[in-house]
């Protein structure tokens, strides 16, 4: 019972980052821009993160920055697939790779390698706290009772707000929206640099609050995660979260069975999250529903001469 309860406890800690990338790749691709540079902008908010609180001591700041870090690496993306319109699955990889390099340069230079930090402090929800078996799910760091609010926001905005409609009508057909009086370019720039903002604070959450270092592509490819996870959730916030659960469910349970003594081979429990995530991406392509919910527009660059 002991190692469930902790299981359960532990699950939220793995399960927000997957919550939170997936959350900016969505808001990001709603305006027809396909992302796949989660895992670099990861890396790039888990360095940023660990360098401010070095420097700062402040969690607020250090996880603001990491977020605006992520933002602005993110306009490199926004040059090579809005402006020079170059294939955005092109962009995205060449994104991830110059990532990869510029955080290791980066964190061997200014020595920030396995430099450990403070975390933040667990919130208790009381009585929730108290129950039994379930009672270790109310006591987490404050970032993971905040993730369903920033959900929540998410969808309000996407859903409830003439921005937000104005954004998805740019992902969904850009044509008519730009006849409607729609700057396409300027919605998805700021999609793109929000977006990236989401992901830039779940690599921050990886390093600051969750390891507590920075180590080099540390990420361990939960950005790759993210982008299967989009796909399975068919571009739905709150089906995205849920699967940031099943996912933080696999995670966290690696490390519980080892304490219990389980000896599994390391390869296969290393491979073991991405061989959930590819048995998911067969089970949704090979569904009635394998592309419901996709933007129309998504991966299309847009050319306001062009009328399709």
């Amino acid at each position: 019972m002991d190692m469930i309860a902790n299981w359960l406890g532990n699950t939220p800690d793995f399960a927000v980052p997957f919550a939170l990338a997936a959350l900016g790749l969505i808001l990001t691709e709603r305006a027809g821009v396909l992302a796949l540079g989660a895992e670099g902008l990861m890396l790039v908010g888990a360095l940023a993160a660990i360098g401010a609180q070095l420097a700062y001591g402040s969690h607020g700041v250090s996880l603001l920055l990491a977020m605006g870090a992520a933002a602005v690496v993110s306009l490199l993306f926004a040059l090579m697939g809005l402006v020079l319109r170059i294939n955005q699955v092109i962009a995205g990889l060449a994104l991830v790779f110059f990532c990869q390099g510029l955080t290791g340069l980066l964190g061997t230079l200014l020595d920030w390698t396995n430099k450990p930090v403070k975390g933040l402090a667990a919130v208790e929800l009381w009585p929730l706290s108290e129950l039994p078996l379930l009672g270790k799910l109310f006591v987490q760091n404050p970032l993971v009772f905040m993730t369903p609010l920033i959900v929540l926001a998410v969808v309000w905005f996407l859903t409830r707000t003439t921005t937000g409609l104005r954004l998805r009508a740019v992902g969904e057909n850009p044509q008519a929206a730009d006849a409607a009086g729609i700057s396409v370019l300027g919605y998805r720039l700021v999609a793109i640099l929000a977006g990236a903002a989401l992901i830039g604070l779940a690599g921050g959450y990886i390093s600051l609050l969750s390891t507590k270092l920075w180590i080099a592509d540390m990420t361990g490819g939960r950005g790759w995660i993210a982008v299967a996870l989009v796909i399975f959730a068919r571009w739905s916030p709150w089906k995205a979260l849920a699967g940031a659960l099943l996912f933080g469910c696999i995670e966290a349970l690696i490390p519980q069975l080892a304490a219990a003594g389980v000896r599994l081979p390391q390869y296969f429990v290393l491979m073991t999250p991405y061989a959930v995530t590819l048995a998911v991406m067969i089970w949704v392509a090979s569904g009635k529903y394998a592309t419901g919910n996709q933007p129309g527009a998504l991966g299309i660059p847009f050319i306001r001469e062009e009328r399709r």
